[in-house]
């Protein structure tokens, strides 16, 4: 017998490539590699062992099109490669990074002979066997060989085929707002929010964040590209328009890798449309008619998903008009995370409950917005989570299968009672009633980094990056079990690489200045201590002048000056939290005002006590000091 080999089809580790279709397999089953980073896994493979630099990859791969916020576009597919190669940054089998170069794949690449089609050699009939009664045998033996060769690439073909029509996740692009008012964008915003609440309850289906997709709202862009971008199979579009209570809804479920449109197939015949499915009726039906599209698109890919028993789609309750329109208001601002936007948040649910008292949903959304706010110190923290228990409570008693309520009790137990078990439970019941949720991932990754359990904490940051791949929130606190597993070098990589896409990031500007300060980088920590001043709005030429005396003394004096220039930072703000007082405290020796600091901030139910004593190294020489584990036992710090 003899092979005629494909060279297309190369071998890596337990990996199989088709250099032409970009078709990744592991054992013979297909991988689900979205289209933009296999790609890019090609381009690697087909240049092993080369320096591919990051603007080589922008021409190949994304062309003249290169979408402005490529850099963030690139790291996101590698990350989806690694994920599916197994692969780690740190210690890589496949993908090495070069910072500031690029990329090298560094396996050895073999031609896979193994899925070479067999072909039988034509054999020479001019001589008749002596032994006659083999021939039936071997007959046979052919026909089986030839019917088997045959099952084996229909089986291929057939493999191929349902990989390449199977749908297990989508994006949901911005509804259209048809109404020609300005003021309605909210509307149609939260009503695109709203969908996505409501197909992210499928947790066999995997739904990107409104905040990903919101980008390219009024986009020109092909829905290969952007699906391409996003890693998903499909999309949903449509439009909505609204006059008074009217509101009319148009979607459409595109297969982004053929660009056929699924609804046109499959409605056409019931409905007698060319293109998608329209809703209409008054506000009061608005949940209904989520409920409904939602439904449409999970039927019309069913055979792609497994069944989902916890799958809790809305038991469409009726809400009056007043409430429904004051709800959406609340989640288009709570969904633009700033200290002003949640001011705006906190008003507009309160009114919606106002409204109707027994709208869940607003309830939940104050919730979630009062824990964002704890977080991320918009308000006093303690302040933030009582007003986020109380809403929580009373969403969970209106409904007990609330995602949303569940996650943001679980901060409540966590921060404000520092109940880790309960903690947990709120967390994993979350995530069980909807896989979908960023915010449920991202909380429960902060709680597992700050608890010292950084394998799965990365796991959950993983699954909400890739949710929300181009949420800066999203992106900047997955560094959490970086910062709190000291890997430094790692987190300042990754957040300077963050910032070049968004210097005003006030989050990932302080983990940056954390990270180098942690490391004792201090000359790094100042000029990045300035960034970040100017980040959260200080003045950029007053904050020049503070810091250039900064610089000054620290030259002379080094790190004592350091750390006596943030002691008097520290008391000259309004509001300081005792732990961060501490922190300096220790780093100065002085050790009588540290463990005060350290009680007056549990006393205080400190958040950032909770947060990062256990991995702060400013106290790392006092962890086998008898009154510093008297304090930690007394706290309830250790689980």
């Amino acid at each position: 017998m003899g092979t005629y080999p494909s060279s297309a089809l190369v071998r890596f580790g337990d990996f199989d490539l088709d250099l032409r279709t970009g078709e990744l397999r592991r054992d013979s089953i297909s991988l689900n590699l979205p289209a933009q980073p296999a790609k890019i896994l090609v381009f690697l493979v087909e240049h092993a062992g080369e320096v591919v630099t990051r603007s080589e990859l922008a021409e190949q791969v994304w062309g003249d099109d290169t979408f402005v916020n490529f850099d963030q576009g690139l790291n996101f597919a590698i990350r989806q490669i690694r994920a599916v190669l197994e692969d780690d940054s740190d210690t890589p089998r496949f993908i090495e990074t070069l910072p500031k170069r690029g990329y090298r794949f560094i396996a050895a690449v073999n031609k896979d002979e193994s899925t070479a089609v067999v072909a039988p050699l034509v054999e020479n009939t001019s001589q008749q066997s002596p032994r006659p009664v083999w021939r039936m045998p071997v007959a046979l033996v052919a026909v089986l060989g030839v019917g088997l060769g045959l099952a084996f690439i229909w089986r291929q073909l057939s493999e191929r085929k349902l990989s390449a029509h199977r749908i297990e996740s989508l994006a949901v692009l911005p509804l259209h707002n048809l109404s020609h008012d300005a003021e309605q964008e909210y509307f149609s915003d939260g009503m695109t929010d709203e969908l996505v609440t409501e197909l992210a309850k499928v947790s066999t289906l995997r739904v990107i964040s409104h905040t990903s997709v919101e980008r390219y709202k009024g986009t020109k862009r092909t829905l290969r590209d952007i699906a391409g971008e996003l890693g998903v199979d499909a999309v949903v579009e449509g439009t909505i328009m609204r006059s008074g209570d009217r509101v009319r809804i148009t979607a459409q479920l595109i297969d982004a890798r053929s660009d056929k449109h699924l609804w046109a197939e499959s409605y056409e015949r019931d409905l007698g449309r060319t293109q998608g499915r329209s809703y209409e009726g008054t506000v009061v039906d608005l949940i209904r008619l989520q409920s409904e599209v939602a439904r449409s698109i999970t039927d019309e890919i069913a055979e792609s998903l497994k069944p989902d028993p916890n799958a809790h789609l809305n038991n469409q309750r009726g809400v009056t008009p007043e409430a429904y329109d004051l709800y959406l208001r609340g989640l288009y601002f709570s969904g633009r995370l700033s200290a002003e936007n949640s001011q705006k948040a906190f008003g507009y649910f309160n009114q919606a409950i106002e409204k109707d008292r027994s709208f869940a949903p607003a309830y939940a959304g104050l919730a979630e917005s009062y824990g964002w706010a704890a977080g991320l110190y918009f308000l006093p923290p303690q302040v933030a989570l009582q007003k986020a228990e109380v809403a929580a409570t009373k969403a969970l008693e209106l409904d007990p299968n609330s995602g949303m309520a569940h996650h943001a009790m679980a901060w409540v137990k966590y921060a404000r009672y520092w109940d880790f078990p309960g903690a947990e439970r709120e967390f994993q019941r979350a995530i069980e009633l909807n896989r979908n949720s960023v915010t449920a991932h991202v909380w429960y990754g902060m709680y597992l980094a700050q608890r010292q359990r950084t394998a799965e904490s990365w796991s959950e940051m993983q699954r909400a990056k890739q949710l929300d791949p181009f949420s800066s929130i999203v992106n900047s606190l997955a560094m959490t079990p970086l910062l709190t597993s000291h890997q430094y070098d790692r987190l300042i990589e990754e957040a300077s690489l963050g910032l070049k896409t968004d210097p005003n990031d006030g989050v990932l500007n302080w983990f940056l200045s954390s990270a180098y300060e942690q490391k004792g980088d201090l000359a790094d920590a100042i000029d990045q201590q300035e960034k970040q001043a100017i980040a959260f709005g200080e003045n950029a030429q007053r904050a020049k002048k503070e810091f250039a005396v900064v610089r000054r003394e620290f030259s002379v004096q080094g790190e004592r000056a350091y750390w006596l220039s943030r002691q008097k930072s520290l008391a000259a703000t309004a509001w300081t939290d005792p732990f961060d007082i501490a922190v300096v405290e220790a780093r100065l020796g002085n050790n009588d005002a540290m463990f005060a600091s350290l009680d007056k901030a549990y006393q205080q139910r400190s958040a950032a006590l909770l947060y990062w004593e256990q991995t702060q190294p400013a106290f790392d020489r006092f962890r086998t000091n008898p009154r510093f584990q008297d304090f930690i036992r007394h706290a309830g710090l250790v689980q």
